[in-house]
């Protein structure tokens, strides 16, 4: 699955217009741009430690223009990464998202979908940009950098982080309606007391990681 978005569609009003000369995150891509070839395209993952449901990867090449608020996924609010979403499809030079789902990653293993889907979803964008930057400290191949907490550092892997995210969530939303004791809707298939419970009492579904401890046996 990929997608890519040029610059275009709704944009922030004046008063909430951000520099990216002054935004750390904004400052962090420049100067590593600066250092080897501009555009940076930034890549995320989201689910790799879920017991249910794909696990996704984002890549993104943002605009010239900064984004207010673009930070870690994690450290942001649902409706937050909800409302931010269209802005950075909309606004980002080029976005490509990647995913694999249970049965993919327990043939092959986690750390393999991990790589494969960063890996992917940078490799659409290979046209679209000058260096590339990964979340974690994988070794992705000579053209990919991986950074930790890169998510944290730079705009475009946060970008992509959220990205990543959204579009994880929704999938798992509508998983929920197709098993819907699991709680998916609430857990996003992380192993919380209520799925862990649920998977005691009713077993694993199609779209469980069977391959995980607790999981499978």
């Amino acid at each position: 699955m990929s997608r890519e978005s040029r610059n275009g569609g709704s944009r922030l009003s004046a008063s909430e217009e951000v520099s990216s000369a002054t935004d750390p995150l904004y400052i962090f891509d420049a100067a590593w741009a600066s250092e080897r070839r501009a555009p940076l395209a930034g890549a995320d993952e989201a689910g790799r430690g879920a017991f249910a449901g794909p696990i996704f990867a984002a890549a993104v090449v943002l605009g010239d223009d900064a984004l207010e608020g673009v930070r870690d996924s994690k450290t942001l609010g649902v409706k937050a990464r909800e409302r931010m979403l269209p802005e950075i499809l909309a606004r980002a030079e080029a976005v490509s998202v990647v995913s694999f789902p249970a049965w993919w990653i327990d043939e092959h293993g986690v750390g393999r979908a991990n790589r494969e889907a960063l890996s992917r979803s940078l490799s659409i964008l290979e046209d679209r940009a000058g260096c590339f930057l990964a979340d974690g400290n994988l070794k992705l191949g000579e053209h990919v950098e991986c950074l930790p907490r890169a998510d944290s550092r730079s705009a475009a892997v946060a970008a992509a982080s959220v990205v990543a995210k959204v579009l994880r969530d929704c999938a798992m939303e509508r998983l929920a309606l197709e098993h819907p004791d699991y709680g998916f809707e609430r857990n996003r298939g992380y192993g919380t007391l209520e799925h862990r419970g649920a998977l005691s009492e009713v077993g694993p579904c199609r779209v469980h990681r069977l391959s995980y401890s607790g999981v499978g046996g």
